[in-house]
């Protein structure tokens, strides 16, 4: 055998060598944190099965809305079995290919059942503006009554509302409607009220919790964040021990995007367990004065639940 036979024996043997390596399963460790510019991996999800080892899937209410869409493909990016919630079937082709869309009419409770079928998680980004009382409360409130009314099993819930939301109008007593029905499941879950979408300067990317709701103005002066972060923070509060059972307003200030959540949702006060609304929200909305058929509601839910 010549030398250069030799050589070359030795060229193939070292790249079969290489393959081997190159197909080792051998990953390094996720540190199962997420950074707000989306930088999870699938594996950051996987890796965080609920206490029963469910596989994660998440259901995202609104799906086809502006932040609804971003949030599908957040949590699809994050590696959840992610489902859409759409009226039309043609919708499927807003988001990525491989996430689900279940058909259904979120103002129906009897065609929700198979949506939230096994799920672990749910987002609402659903919601209309204006003071339309039968649109506000068919939807606003609506579509959290009837998912949880065919729920039966444990999810957690982010539900994102707005800036505000308790300062009387009749849109926004709706949607805080929403917020007490699912305060009054018992289940896992945190509450998003997202300030102006998408009127923050190039500058405005530091996230800051706020809580009791004491900017009313109606206008960007209350706080500005933008969509593609609200997305974020409602994906990641799914699996943020941190973010539970808790309230707070989302707006971004001058500085840069934080890369972990975590301290942000620590540093927040718990919801009181007891109480119906959100922790320093003002009592302008009493149980006393609130439609029978809201207060039966409130009663079946937590009747379901606990």
């Amino acid at each position: 055998m010549n030398r250069l036979t030799i050589n070359c024996l030795m060229t193939a043997l070292l790249a079969m060598l290489a393959e081997v390596v190159l197909a080792s399963p051998t990953q390094p460790q996720s540190t199962g944190k997420a950074a707000v510019g989306g930088t999870a991996t699938k594996q950051d999800a996987v890796e965080k099965s609920d206490s029963g080892g469910r596989k994660p899937v998440v259901l995202v209410v609104g799906a086809s809305g502006s932040v609804g869409r971003l949030a599908v493909a957040e949590a699809f990016k994050r590696g959840y079995e992610t489902r859409a919630l759409v009226r039309d079937p043609a919708q499927a082709k807003l988001f990525p290919e491989g996430v689900k869309t279940v058909v259904g009419d979120l103002t129906r409770a009897e065609t929700l059942p198979e949506a939230v079928n096994g799920i672990t998680g749910i987002i609402f980004t659903h919601g209309i503006s204006g003071n339309n009382a039968r649109g506000a409360e068919d939807v606003n409130y609506g579509a959290v009554r009837n998912v949880l009314s065919v729920l039966n099993e444990s999810a957690h819930i982010a539900l994102m509302t707005t800036v505000g939301v308790t300062k009387p109008t009749v849109g926004h007593d709706w949607k805080r409607r929403g917020e007490r029905l699912v305060r009054a499941s018992g289940l896992p879950y945190t509450v998003v009220r997202p300030g102006w979408f998408d009127y923050n300067s190039d500058d405005q990317h530091r996230l800051v919790m706020r809580q009791g709701d004491t900017h009313w103005a109606g206008s960007p002066s209350d706080g500005v964040v933008s969509r593609a972060q609200i997305a974020d923070v409602l994906v990641a509060s799914l699996t943020s021990p941190s973010a539970n059972r808790k309230t707070f307003e989302l707006v971004a200030e001058q500085g840069a995007a934080q890369t972990d959540l975590d301290p942000l949702f620590s540093a927040l006060p718990t919801d009181t367990a007891s109480d119906h609304d959100a922790i320093g929200d003002k009592p302008n909305l009493p149980l006393t004065d609130e439609p029978e058929r809201v207060i039966q509601d409130l009663d079946d839910i937590r009747r379901k639940f606990n």
